[in-house]
């Protein structure tokens, strides 16, 4: 049994970073040498000169969307929305902060009198649909990003831009990849003059990614589905890759579960669908 008091260690809240650096690139680098065994303390800059000419960098290029919403419960209490999931234009599955839940046909009142409409519960979510408005354009006018827990400040108007990897262009996640965000364009450019190639899939974040474990015995432990698309390209690039004796190198866990995913079947092949990360 794996217990999770087998993860414990000590995690002193200073040395918990609440706003990025300047340049994405500057943040620092543990490099470990599978041959040597040799670990050393490099910058993210650096990369550029780890990695080989021929080698294929897998990016997730979802995008954050500004998923937390404000607002009130007709009776007047205050509640807080963090989306899970868009489902269509005007629906989404979602997690609901009140001091009491909000039941089935209920409205939630957004801060500027916006209305969803609680349509039942799904999955431990609450499923919701607005009365009026396109989700996504309340989400763009009201929303606000949604930093991690462990971020204790508010957000700002600098986090729809920093909370985000620079080549990101299929929003749905609420939670970056955060292993991306240390790449800048500079970084990326040096990357290609290098002859280092790479391809993108598409893993949407859920929030469940930050909740926390609250049992003993961690294969007990339920985990959300996410959606995901690792498309023929992807697949090809990889293929290439291998054939020339590259490495395939994912970048950051979200990119390795959609490999794993799209590889069950014992080959790596095209896969669009939900997965379970655990």
């Amino acid at each position: 049994m794996i217990k999770r008091s087998d993860f414990y260690y000590d995690l002193p809240a200073e040395l918990i970073a609440q706003h990025p650096l300047d340049r994405r690139s500057a943040s620092r680098l543990l490099c470990f040498d599978r041959q040597s065994g040799r670990v050393s303390d490099r910058k993210f800059s650096d990369l550029a000169d780890i990695v080989n000419a021929g080698d294929l960098l897998v990016f997730n290029n979802t995008k954050v969307i500004p998923a937390r919403l404000f607002g009130s419960k007709a009776s007047g209490g205050r509640i807080e929305i963090l989306i899970e999931r868009l489902l269509s234009k005007q629906q989404c599955l979602a997690q609901v902060r009140a001091s009491k839940s909000p039941q089935a046909g209920s409205l939630l009142i957004l801060e500027d009198g916006s209305e969803l409409q609680v349509l039942g519960r799904e999955d431990g979510f609450y499923h919701l649909q607005t009365v009026s408005a396109d989700m996504m354009d309340l989400l763009q006018k009201l929303g606000h990003m949604p930093l991690p827990p462990y971020i204790t400040r508010e957000d700002t108007d600098r986090d729809r831009r920093r909370y985000q990897t620079v080549y990101a262009d299929t929003p749905g996640a609420v939670a970056a990849p955060t292993a991306g965000l240390h790449f800048d364009q500079s970084l990326l450019d040096r990357l290609t003059d290098a002859g280092i190639e790479s391809t993108t899939v598409t893993l949407h974040v859920g929030a469940g990614t930050f909740q926390p474990v609250r049992v003993d015995n961690i294969e007990d432990h339920l985990m959300h589905a996410e959606w995901l698309d690792v498309p023929q390209s992807a697949c090809d690039a990889i293929a290439a890759a291998r054939t020339r004796g590259g490495r395939v190198i994912a970048v950051g866990t979200t990119t390795v579960r959609s490999l794993e995913t799209a590889a069950q079947g014992g080959s790596l092949a095209p896969f669009s669908g939900d997965s379970r990360i655990f």
